[in-house]
């Protein structure tokens, strides 16, 4: 039976849900600096604190995909935003603990999880007919990709603005949060179902194999370029604000904000040329945005050496444009690799490796003892110069049959 003309398009619904939760997840980014000077925790523990998400990330991108393959879309997205809702509760109330804010995150990490594989594969089908005829191919992966880097811009600017300008510093941030996750719940209950729940399912161990994670496009185009999504990502708004802090005193809460909005932002803004630069042919689109990454990591390196906030808001210009073309690029690869039966699956491994990047800026700082950041940033140059290579290399190998 066809769905129904709405007022809103479904593929919307799916949206906003993944636009809260991405809030939650990313509305931390910017408080680092401010936890810092509260509570006395040192760089290492705020990057800590900072990465602890990925341990709620993983797990629920692993088991929400097949899940959802299992039991349908909705049943596993609506917990996405219940969680993240949790998340700011428990963190609005436990700015003096450093554990307490610890099961926050990871709270919020189980929620971004589900949102980003379930409310991503979630997107995509309701992307295409009968739901949306006008979509063109690459719109799922668009649409999905450009939720989730609004939630993280809009998140962390509005954290770092209220924190920076409002009162209660430590707990208002996360009471708006509360109202947006509300309503990223109400909207998952209103999205129509695309995927019926299997009647007799197979052993949910079989459903945890994904064997299009082993198909050699994946390996040797996707996979050297995933932990680079948000390792651009955290080094734009988490590594840059701490180097830049003692030229940004009074106003390192905005500044880390305004590094956020910025690299998201043009994150946000190169998604919308990811169409163009796609290709079902080739890896264009995952090189280029891996040729953007090699200046923007040198772009860093020159503003660590200078300690120049203009020059640190230029790499994160660079940084967040590298971010956006790298997840964008990268899902429209997964999503023809995957077809129908892998898609959530092979989402969540791609996103699983993404998120590795996460621990960038935890390892730099504990690098940095020995190391100082405008080395760490060449060097980083350097490594993306490799995975470019090797990319480069495998540029029309290895096509799906899809394509």
């Amino acid at each position: 039976m066809l769905p129904q003309k709405r007022l809103v398009p479904p593929w919307l619904l799916a949206a906003v849900s993944l636009f809260a939760v991405a809030w939650g997840g990313n509305q931390f980014t910017p408080l680092l600096v401010m936890y810092k000077d509260l509570d006395g925790l040192t760089t290492g523990a705020v990057d800590v604190l900072l990465g602890a998400y990925v341990l709620g990330i993983i797990p629920a991108l692993l088991i929400g995909g097949p899940l959802s393959d299992r039991f349908g879309r909705r049943p596993l997205m609506i917990p996405a935003p219940a969680f993240a809702l949790i998340a700011s509760i428990l963190l609005a109330v436990g700015s003096a603990s450093p554990t307490v804010l610890f099961i926050g995150r990871i709270f919020s990490g189980l929620g971004l999880g589900l949102g980003m594989v379930v409310g991503g594969s979630w997107i995509k089908e309701l992307s295409v007919a009968p739901y949306d005829s006008a979509a063109d191919h690459a719109a799922g992966a668009r649409r999905a990709s450009m939720s989730l880097t609004a939630g993280f811009g809009l998140g962390a600017a509005v954290a770092a603005a209220l924190a920076q300008f409002g009162p209660m510093p430590a707990e208002l941030p996360y009471i708006v949060h509360m109202a947006v996750a509300v309503a990223g719940l109400v909207a998952v209950m209103r999205a129509p179902e695309t995927h019926s729940r299997q009647l007799e399912p197979a052993r949910l161990i079989d459903d945890l194999r994904i064997p299009t994670a082993k198909h050699r496009r994946f390996l040797w185009v996707v996979v050297p370029m995933a932990p680079w999504v948000f390792g651009c990502a955290g080094s734009a708004y988490a590594v840059l604000p701490s180097v830049l802090g003692t030229r940004t005193q009074g106003f390192d809460i905005g500044f880390s904000g305004l590094l956020c909005m910025v690299g998201l932002g043009c994150g946000l803004a190169l998604q919308q040329l990811g169409k163009r630069f796609d290709d079902v042919g080739s890896a264009r689109a995952i090189v280029i945005a891996l040729g953007v990454t090699v200046p923007a990591m040198v772009c860093a390196a020159w503003a660590s050496h200078t300690v120049s906030p203009w020059l640190a808001t230029l790499a994160a210009a660079l940084l967040g444009s590298s971010y956006g073309l790298l997840l964008v690029s990268g899902l429209q690869e997964v999503q023809r690799i995957a077809g129908p039966k892998d898609l959530a699956g092979l989402t969540a491994v791609y996103y699983s490796l993404t998120y590795l990047g996460f621990f960038v800026p935890a390892a730099l700082a504990i690098l940095n003892s020995w190391i100082t950041y405008q080395v760490m940033f060449v060097g980083g140059g350097a490594i993306a110069l490799l995975c470019l290579a090797l990319v480069a290399t495998f540029y029309r190998k290895h096509l799906p049959q899809t394509a």
